[in-house]
């Protein structure tokens, strides 16, 4: 029972309005393999309680009073939290995206997603993956994308190109090692030649960065 409770995921839930709160712990507390450690109310109290509760997966709302969620996510990288983070936004915060994913957040969702959907993306975020929805990619990415020259994507091997366009996909080191056949060692180390040679911060910035400059796999 102690090991079933540990492979849990620990989610803590940071948003300013206590009934969406309320709501999202309802419907996670369900999940077999979801556990919701902790709760906090804006960006500054959310980072505190990361800190001290070290969840897995921390679900970030955009708009809070005082600390924002982009400015959590600044504070969270600072400190060398090892949360992922899933930012809850609305169609109509959606340029707020962007600024969030270069901050450090894993994927997006949001408001009104189905409940199932929302704890595919906490597990999917927690696997790794980079949650990047298509229909506001364009548009955002042609907008506020981090700005790599596309010339630095010529130093990149055919290899780096291939890793490179998984990332696009979202998908984790573990798919990509077994999509091209190689190690999860070897995987790593591709991505962090990549992440040095586009001089970006995260994979999250090289999926950013593979989709607005058009990488896909094998290319």
């Amino acid at each position: 029972m102690p090991e079933q409770a540990s492979a849990r995921i620990r989610v803590l839930l940071v948003d300013d309005h206590q009934v969406v709160r309320r709501g999202l712990r309802t419907f996670l507390e369900v999940q077999d393999d979801i556990e919701v450690v902790g709760e906090a109310a804006d960006g500054a109290e959310g980072v505190q309680k990361a800190c001290e509760l070290e969840p897995h997966v921390v679900l970030m709302d955009v708009k809070m009073p005082g600390m924002d969620g982009i400015e959590a996510l600044r504070r969270l990288k600072q400190q060398g939290s090892t949360a992922r983070v899933l930012i809850v936004t609305s169609f109509t915060e959606h340029r707020t995206v962007v600024p969030a994913l270069r901050a450090g957040a894993a994927g997006y969702v949001y408001k009104d997603v189905d409940p199932e959907a929302l704890a595919g993306a906490i597990r999917a975020v927690h696997a790794g993956h980079v949650l990047l929805q298509p229909e506001l990619a364009g548009t955002l990415l042609a907008e506020d994308a981090p700005r790599a020259s596309q010339g630095r994507g010529s130093t990149l091997t055919e290899r780096e190109r291939e890793v490179l366009g998984h990332l696009a996909d979202g998908r984790s080191n573990r798919e990509i090692a077994r999509a091209l056949s190689l190690s999860e060692k070897t995987v790593k180390t591709h991505v962090s030649n990549i992440l040095m040679k586009l001089d970006l911060a995260d994979r999250t910035q090289a999926a950013l960065w593979a989709v607005r400059h058009g990488t896909t796999e094998g290319a």
